[in-house]
């Protein structure tokens, strides 16, 4: 069976992410890709949002994804990600993650290393969670943690159409997902070297 590559799943906060959103335009990029809709995108509702990403699976059929959140969405897929260690979710990307004392929600997510690769992305002037907040949750989750600086909540009105460093995310992430499957599917001729 040939190799396939993981999709990716978008995974949009609250109101969703319009047409001009960042994760609109990936979303473009890659003709498999799925996106997480919410029946009720204006109620930021934990346990149904993380819920609605298992059944999004479900209905994708199999393989591996590659999840990209942003907003309370990172919350929800946090929570999807504790709840469910056999998600064929292979890596992580979390954008501008709400902060979740807003919703009193901390205790409900997790406090300890997610079981998959992560990375998480943020912003000095996030009005949605601090730097110092996002930094702590990146270590709670064990994932890898950047800075953008003054760039608002990396959406839209923060002037994020295109977002080219989630599309590097995947393309790098697809990357280490094939570089995983070749000793499977070498063929003969290229294991000579290997002797």
């Amino acid at each position: 069976m040939a190799y396939k590559p993981p999709r990716v799943l978008i995974i949009p906060g609250l109101h969703d992410s319009g047409p001009a959103h960042w994760q609109t335009w990936l979303q473009g990029q890659y003709r498999d890709a799925r996106r997480v809709t919410q029946r009720d995108p204006s109620r930021p509702e934990l346990e149904r949002w993380a819920e609605r990403i298992q059944r999004t699976l479900e209905v994708a059929g199999d393989g591996e994804w590659l999840a990209v959140a942003h907003s309370f969405g990172c919350l929800a897929l946090a929570r999807h990600l504790a709840d469910r260690p056999g998600s064929p979710i292979r890596e992580a990307l979390f954008v501008a993650p709400a902060e979740p004392d807003k919703f009193g929600l901390a205790e409900a997510l997790p406090h300890q290393r997610l079981p998959r690769r992560s990375r998480l992305i943020a912003s000095s002037t996030d009005p949605w969670m601090s730097a110092a907040s996002a930094a702590r949750w990146a270590h709670r989750w064990g994932s890898s943690y950047s800075n953008l600086g003054p760039v608002g909540h990396i959406n839209a009105e923060a002037g994020f159409g295109p977002l080219p460093l989630a599309k590097s995310w995947i393309e790098a992430a697809r990357s280490r997902a094939a570089a995983e499957q070749r000793p499977r599917h070498a063929e003969f001729r290229e294991w000579a070297f290997a002797v």
